[in-house]
């Protein structure tokens, strides 16, 4: 999707529905966290972003109004700003992931200042896992040295950047779903996992061994 194409599928929580918050609405240029909302194949997302890179992605909500309200409880004082050039290209590449094209967003600059040592080595591990495949947890674990499946999840269920880490790229064992954090729970990771055609290997896909 072309950086053009990007501006028609941006959104606005203040022009659609009043605003929020005062602080969701104040003059960008005093703020260092923005925000802004756009259209994708599974609903409206959310992204969030400072000087450093990406500092959050939200998942829709059951609609416009709790996707806006979710990103103002997630990023207190964050303003709704046009995205720019680098933002509307992680943009385009995540809109075009939803609609099932393979993109690698390995390379999106992320803001993980505020999180643990613990998770930055999971989520790099999870990053490492292309479009179509999938880990479980306990082999995520054991890529980490450690005999820990559950801390795996715990880690990913305090993952801020989902679908840009794609944690729902991490499943239980024995071809079970395992849990997700996001709207929707298990719900949404397998409408993801199904759009990316996930599968171990080469062999059935992951839904038609659980089917």
């Amino acid at each position: 999707m072309a950086i053009a194409a990007v501006e028609n599928t941006i959104l606005s929580c203040s022009t659609r529905m009043g605003g929020l918050q005062r602080s969701m609405q104040a003059d960008p240029s005093t703020h260092t966290a923005f925000y802004t909302l756009f259209e994708t194949a599974i609903g409206l997302c959310g992204l969030a972003w400072n000087e450093r890179g990406v500092i959050g992605f939200q998942l829709p909500e059951d609609d416009a109004l709790k996707t806006c309200s979710r990103v103002a409880r997630r990023f207190p004082g964050i303003v709704e700003a046009p995205p720019p050039a680098d933002i509307q290209r992680v943009i385009a590449d995540v809109t075009a992931l939803l609609q099932g094209e393979a993109r690698d967003l390995s390379a999106v600059p992320l803001d993980m200042d505020a999180v643990s040592e613990f998770d930055r080595r999971v989520y790099e591990i999870a990053r490492g896992i292309p479009p179509g495949r999938v880990l479980t947890y306990g082999e995520v674990a054991s890529r980490l040295g450690i005999d820990n499946a559950r801390a795996i999840g715990q880690s990913l269920g305090r993952n801020p950047f989902a679908v840009i880490v794609p944690c729902h790229r991490v499943v239980a064992a024995d071809g079970k779903l395992g849990g997700f954090s996001a709207s929707g729970g298990a719900t949404t990771k397998r409408r993801l996992l199904a759009i990316e055609d996930a599968r171990r290997d080469e062999n059935p896909t992951l839904f038609d061994l659980i089917s």
